[in-house]
């Protein structure tokens, strides 16, 4: 990747988040308080955790098992983010991991995208949201989430999902009300714990989908563009150990080593569900099995994909 491509998705990740922090400094008293900043944070740990532990390690990969009424509360907070539907999600990222970083992934930077800075914009963007308007759902569910179209307590949450995204706004708009008791306070709790907190979960879902295909550390030989990306990992739940995500896709903890489980907030929380037996069968990856996995070698199959 050029220079410039790499200044432009630097900017793209840093500023959006630079003017969140400023507009809280700026507004402070008269726009946002701690009402509105704990349901901003609260609320935005919650719907990531439903979308990382939920929407990814259980339902896409099935990295452990947990109890129906488990599975139904982790569908409903995932689908509290606003990133799509629960099957059409699982759906869509099975065929990202499928076809990752070449034609038929449905969220890479790096497909159907000239070079060149505005080149560079348009893949990021594409892996921000633009994939939410374009290439959600294009994933034959049949095909990509058989198990989950059969299991109709997941079918018919899928199918709400329009009452999931009223209710996460509704919802710190309601707790507005009942604490400010005036519009104006149910109003800007609405702002913060709404609207904000969905542009910045989509804002670390796209820094996944592009920063960690474009730059970043990497100790397992894959055939995509993976990579590791440390300054990212808390405030994405863990996500950001992207590259050991794809060396392991069926790993409940993308953070391998000691000091990456640290910033795996979701690996965490996992450990902690597991301790208190309300999740079970949670996969690990041996230290054997990662050593076995620097030997691994890319197909030529995958190498012709990625030279057309």
């Amino acid at each position: 990747m050029t220079r410039a491509r790499r200044i432009t998705n630097l900017i793209g990740v840093v500023l959006p988040f630079v003017a969140v922090i400023a507009a809280i400094v700026l507004l402070w008293h008269r726009a946002i308080g701690w009402t509105e900043l704990g349901l901003l944070v609260a609320l935005y740990w919650l719907t990531g955790f439903g979308v990382t532990i939920g929407y990814h390690r259980l339902f896409t990969h099935r990295a452990f098992e947990t109890s129906k009424p488990m599975r139904a509360a982790l569908a409903v907070l995932g689908s509290l983010a606003i990133e799509g539907s629960v099957i059409k999600w699982v759906a869509d990222h099975r065929k990202h991991h499928a076809f990752t970083d070449v034609e038929g992934d449905p969220h890479s930077p790096h497909v159907g995208h000239e070079g060149g800075v505005l080149g560079t914009l348009r893949g990021l963007f594409h892996a921000h949201i633009g994939w939410l308007f374009e290439s959600v759902g294009q994933a034959e569910e049949e095909r990509f989430a058989a198990d989950l179209t059969s299991d109709r307590t997941i079918r018919a949450i899928d199918k709400l999902w329009p009452v999931w995204m009223f209710a996460s706004f509704a919802l710190p708009f309601g707790i507005g009300w009942a604490l400010g008791g005036t519009i104006g306070a149910a109003l800007t709790a609405l702002l913060w714990g709404g609207l904000v907190r969905v542009f910045l979960l989509h804002h670390v879902t796209w820094s996944i989908n592009s920063v960690c295909h474009f730059f970043g550390r990497r100790r397992f030989q894959t055939d995509d563009e993976s990579r590791n990306v440390f300054w990212l990992s808390w405030i994405s739940f863990g996500e950001a150990w992207h590259h050991n995500h794809h060396a392991f896709p069926t790993s409940a903890f993308h953070g391998l080593r000691p000091a990456e489980a640290a910033l795996d907030p979701a690996g965490l929380v996992i450990r902690v569900l597991e301790k208190l037996g309300l999740v079970w069968n949670v996969v690990r990856v041996s230290p054997e099995r990662q050593a076995a996995k620097t030997a691994f070698r890319v197909s030529p199959e995958r190498q012709a994909a990625k030279a057309a």
